[in-house]
This record gives structure tokens, sequence and C-alpha cells, in this order.
């Protein structure tokens, strides 16, 4: 069995789980996820949510850590949310946004405009003499980071300056130059 399939969920004041034979639906303050599963069996009691294995083939103990770990991380969004911050690291890099749009300067020839998912709200911080913040906050742990990822990957960092978009405590593995 799956140590952490194991573990049971403790459910805040404000969440509630509805539990379809094929889906499960949690509804919180910040908004409303749903989950389809199979291979595992969700019991609501005292608000405590516990997931059951099927069997005991591989492929359902993988799904066993896999499905509570999603439900798990879907009631934390409902109910206090996610947030990623990246950092723009590099002369003449800005961001700015208005509404769902990001806009980007990152040293290419022209601005990169991006549309952010409606789940996702997004706010640009620009001090002087420190590096641009872009913070991304949702509910959907998943989209987060699908968003996040997006944005990194339009300049990543390189090794050598450490110029390029990263997330705010991510540590760049730095190379020596050349030796003279």
């Amino acid at each position: 069995m799956s140590r952490i399939g194991n573990n049971p969920i403790s459910i805040p004041e404000g969440v509630s789980v509805d539990i379809q034979p094929d889906k499960i639906i949690i509804k919180g303050k910040l908004g409303e996820l749903t989950q389809a599963y199979d291979a595992v069996t969700f019991s609501l009691k005292d608000s405590v949510l516990k997931v059951k294995c099927a069997s005991d083939s591989k492929d359902h103990r993988a799904k066993h850590g896999l499905y509570r770990a999603l439900a798990s991380n879907m009631i934390e969004g409902v109910s206090i949310g996610f947030i990623k911050e990246l950092e723009l690291v590099g002369v003449g890099f800005r961001a700015s946004n208005q509404g769902q749009k990001l806009d980007l300067a990152l040293g290419f020839s022209h601005n990169i405009l991006f549309d952010i998912a409606p789940e996702v709200k997004i706010e640009t911080i620009s001090e002087k003499g420190k590096n641009p913040i872009v913070k991304l906050t949702s509910h959907d742990k998943q989209l987060l980071g699908y968003v996040a990822a997006k944005i990194r990957s339009f300049r990543k960092p390189e090794p050598y300056k450490g110029k390029g978009v990263r997330f705010i405590g991510e540590q760049i593995r730095r190379k020596a130059g050349k030796s003279a």
C-alpha cells in the first residue's frame, strides 16, 4: 500500500466535498475544483477524507498515493490558495500587466505578450534598484505550475551570469567562464 495514500485528509471549515462514482468535486471560498478518478474509493466521515485502494496491483497502489495527493492539493487550494513568484534577472528586463495580459521585456527585439488563464491572478512588482517580480496566485496548483513554467520558459536562467526568469529562492548552478 502507498504510505502517502494511507494518510487521512482533514477538511477545514467552509470546504465541501462531493464524492461521485467517477469524480470528486471540492468547493471552497476561493473556487471549485473537479478531479476524475479510478482504481480508488473516497470515504468522508466526520470532516476526514480517506482514500482506499481497490486492489494490491502495482498500478492501483500508484494511483492510491496520486489521488490522495491531488485531493489534498485541491482542498488546500480552495481554502488557502497557492502563490508562485518569478524574478526577472537581467539588465533592462521588465514586466507589466493589464488585466490578464502579461507584457515581458526579456532582451529580445520585441516584447512578449502572454495571456494568463482567468483562474490565475497576476500581479507585477517593480521597485527601483530591485529585479522585477511577477506574482501568480490561484486555487488550482496544476494550472499555476503550468503558467509559471511557461513564463520561465521564455528565458531560462543561463549558467554564466544567471540572467533570465527564475523562481524566487531557486538556486542556479553557476559555471566558471573562460580561464585566461
